[in-house]
């Protein structure tokens, strides 16, 4: 289970798709986490100045009073009759200045002020029994104590002034950077987004993989469209004019055997006539026969360049009928063929093209055998038409040769069965019309077994 699923894996992430997936994932993520990291800062940053801001202005605002009222504001902070300052207690030293705190009391107070500020613990100014949060309001219990600052500044008429300020204390919201949550939502957001992106990018390359798969079955596929960004557009263009000089070519050769083998005919038929004139009576039998070995060569060469062509048109055909008629007709002929067993359902293929190239296999497979039969199996999305014979079988390392062109087996030697062995190579440039392959594998028992695979 985990074997399968690690290779499964391994070949994704070898992928033009896995790659670019993986790269997209990881940057998009370090992208997601270091912007998220600076907005944490800038976020501490507020929260810091938001703080200072707050102080400056109470402080400020006592400063104004004093200087309205200085005795009844002194007794009012006395008496911590203003909420949120109070005289400093005495013997509370500024041990660590807050310099931004100060710096922005000196924009307010002026140069001469002097001011020195500091955060100290609130029970240096707030002791416990003089403040009570739950006293004075309703629903406040075990409320934490204020945040309390140290001010002192000179005012303008040159009196050394030292409050005790406080505001009710806001913790800072804790950083989503540390929460696993978060940072799984960012991978798994850009794993999304990754995918589909590459999925975008790749989807031209897999256009002109399965282009180039078909044109390697077949000489006659389907044009890729040309869409998509320009630089994919010129790429399947190229693909597309190099299929079309490809198919040139192919009917140029083909044009070309055709037309010798039909020109071929007509002095043939005028050898043989004279051929029967020949009065020796052996001489003539083997002059024939060579005749005759001609003449074969020659209509096998028709079949080779017809079996290139791809005018058929496509059809859909019950499979299991096909092979049963075909084998009805060979048996009504004296053919020893019979049917094995079919898989059931319809196939898209030329009709034609397919009827010759199994034709082509059976009759190999009963010269070189003796007897053949055909049957068909389905297996992971296709379909296989086998033809098995009950010859000698071929070496192992000459199963491939058997589709070269005037190929022919141990048995196809001279002393043994007549051939041209071309055979194979029009059974297998009749299956590339109809997008499918023949290859051929010895059986087990003896015999050699002849498979056309196609698209269920």
């Amino acid at each position: 289970m985990i074997r399968p699923l690690w290779h499964r894996v391994r070949s994704f992430l070898r992928s033009l798709t896995g790659r670019i997936f993986l790269l997209l994932t990881i940057g998009m993520s370090l992208a997601a986490m270091l912007a998220l990291l600076v907005a944490e800062h800038s976020r501490s940053r507020d929260f810091q100045s938001w703080r200072i801001q707050r102080v400056v202005a109470s402080a400020e605002d006592i400063a104004h009073r004093l200087q309205r009222d200085p005795k009844r504001v002194e007794a009012m902070l006395a008496s911590q009759q203003i909420m949120g300052a109070a005289l400093a207690p005495e013997g509370i030293a500024v041990a660590e200045p807050d310099a931004a705190l100060a710096k922005a009391l000196r924009v307010r107070f002026g140069r001469g002020s002097n001011p020195e500020a500091s955060q100290v613990p609130a029970g240096l100014c707030f002791p416990r029994q003089r403040y009570d949060p739950s006293v004075g309001a309703a629903g406040v219990v075990d409320a934490p104590r204020p945040s309390c600052w140290i001010v002192r500044f000179t005012d303008r008429t040159g009196a050394r002034r030292s409050m005790a300020l406080n505001l009710p204390r806001m913790e800072r919201p804790a950083s989503m950077m540390a929460n696993p949550l978060y940072m799984l939502l960012i991978v798994i957001a850009s794993a999304g987004l990754a995918i589909i992106v590459a999925r975008i990018v790749a989807e031209p390359l897999r256009r002109l993989k399965h282009a180039a798969e078909s044109f390697s079955l077949s000489l006659d596929p389907e044009e890729i469209p040309e869409s998509g960004p320009e630089e994919v557009r010129a790429a399947l263009s190229t693909f597309n004019v190099m299929q079309r000089r490809a198919r040139a070519g192919f009917a140029e050769r083909t044009q070309l055997l055709a037309a010798i083998s039909h020109d071929l005919q007509t002095p043939l038929t005028r050898l043989r006539l004279r051929l029967e004139l020949v009065e020796n009576d052996d001489l003539r039998a083997r002059l024939l026969q060579d005749h005759q070995a001609m003449q074969t060569l020659v209509k096998e060469g028709l079949d080779l360049a017809a079996s290139t062509e791809a005018q058929e048109e496509w059809s859909v055909v019950d499979i299991d009928s096909l092979l049963e008629s075909m084998v009805e007709d060979a048996q009504d002929l004296g053919a020893p063929l019979r049917f094995s067993g079919g898989c059931g359902g319809t196939i898209r293929v030329k009709p034609n093209a397919l009827s010759r190239c199994i034709s082509n296999l059976v009759s190999n497979a009963i010269k070189y055998g003796g007897e053949a039969e055909v049957g068909c199996s389905r297996q992971g999305g296709r379909v296989l038409i086998h033809i098995r014979d009950k010859g000698p079988g071929i070496p192992p390392d000459q199963l491939d040769q058997m589709f070269e062109p005037f190929t022919r087996g141990a048995s196809g030697q001279p002393g043994g069965r007549p051939g041209t062995g071309i055979g194979l190579t029009i059974a297998r440039s009749l299956a590339m019309t109809f997008d499918a392959s023949v290859r051929l594998m010895n059986a087990e028992g003896g015999g050699l077994i002849a498979t056309i695979e196609m698209k269920a």
